[in-house]
């Protein structure tokens, strides 16, 4: 420290600042919300963290201060074994070629297909539509659906489907789809209390299987980025970050009561609002597998915050599917950016 410039102590001092925030982050994903609702919020952050702990080590590699390089060097190396990454850098080898054991499921917050005209774009609900014909999953499931679908037949190529219009319309709710090639044999809403969000599962049957697919929509933090982050009074966002991370830990595990004990094989899709690096991904995870990342490539963005990529949308499915593939898309048809992966049944 003695042979250290004024300057280079301050980045010093920053450099342990920031090193702190990231050994909290390193803990959130094992300690349920409740214990420090205001701190899990830091979850979201944690991609901003990783970068900026890049910097410093690549600030004292280049100052020809190694040793001051520890800090932040051996925070990464525990934040990759024990979260994961947030990029991959190589999209890795695909099993098997799709058969009639595999099959495709896409995931998309369409942002109720841009009605009320957020993006100043013609006919977005088409777009949509000639999109996903496009891509032609076996399933997609929408987060934020038109409240038209219940009547038009758009995308009629799928014969069964799910348009969750009591829960939806009805209750004041976000409306939720699910469409399928397959037969659906059963459907059902899993009520988020006191919360516009919520979540539905479809029974589908599939090479001779019941799959259960769950597509839910945990509670938004309702920030507008180049409004609320910047103008907003601090002590009213963190009373705000602290009531929706609550909100989303009591749905997850809605989610997770659910799931546990089912005897189906599941898939569980949709907009968690939230980073792979928060409890409440952890909770509905369980034993799951993310195609991401098992199949990813690049950020995953499924979401831009002042520019920078996040992942917040997911696809997960029991370990007894093999995970072929993981796309995600650059279509700028809404606030998220749609995925889907393809699942195969040994």
């Amino acid at each position: 420290m003695r042979k250290l410039s004024i300057f280079n102590k301050a980045i010093f001092f920053l450099n342990i600042i920031f090193a702190l925030v990231t050994i909290i982050s390193l803990v959130i994903p094992f300690v349920p919300v409740t214990s420090m609702p205001t701190l899990s919020a830091i979850s979201i952050v944690v991609p901003f963290l990783v970068l900026i702990n890049v910097a410093f080590v690549l600030y004292w590699i280049l100052g020809r201060k190694k040793r001051f390089l520890a800090l932040s060097g051996i925070l990464l190396l525990l934040w990759y074994i024990f979260l994961g990454p947030f990029y991959e850098f190589s999209s890795k080898e695909g099993g098997q070629p799709k058969d009639a054991r595999s099959l495709s499921i896409m995931s998309f917050n369409a942002r109720s297909f841009n009605e009320m005209k957020q993006l100043k774009v013609d006919n977005v609900d088409s777009l949509i539509y000639n999109f996903v014909s496009t891509q032609d999953p076996d399933i997609v499931c929408f987060q934020e659906t038109l409240y038209a679908m219940k009547r038009n037949n758009a995308l009629s190529q799928y014969k069964y489907k799910f348009v969750d219009f009591i829960y939806g319309k009805r209750r004041g709710k976000v409306i939720l789809s699910v469409y399928s090639k397959f037969p659906i044999i059963k459907v059902e809403s899993i009520d988020f209390p006191k919360s516009a969000n919520n979540a539905i599962y479809a029974d589908v049957l599939f090479a001779g299987d019941t799959i259960r697919v769950y597509n839910i929509h945990l509670q938004s933090f309702r920030i507008t980025p180049e409004l609320s982050i910047k103008q907003e009074e601090s002590s009213k966002l963190f009373a705000r970050v602290k009531k929706v991370m609550l909100k989303q830990y009591e749905q997850a595990n809605l989610i997770r009561e659910n799931i546990v004990g089912i005897p189906y094989k599941k898939i569980v899709v949709g907009d968690f609002n939230n980073t792979q690096y928060s409890n409440v991904y952890r909770t509905i995870k369980g034993e799951m597998e993310d195609s991401y990342l098992d199949k990813g490539t690049a950020f995953g963005r499924t979401y831009d915050l002042l520019g920078f990529p996040l992942r917040i949308d997911y696809i997960m499915a029991d370990s007894e599917f093999e995970v072929l593939s993981h796309q995600n898309f650059n279509e700028k048809l809404s606030d998220h950016y749609p995925i889907m992966a393809t699942l195969r049944l040994p």
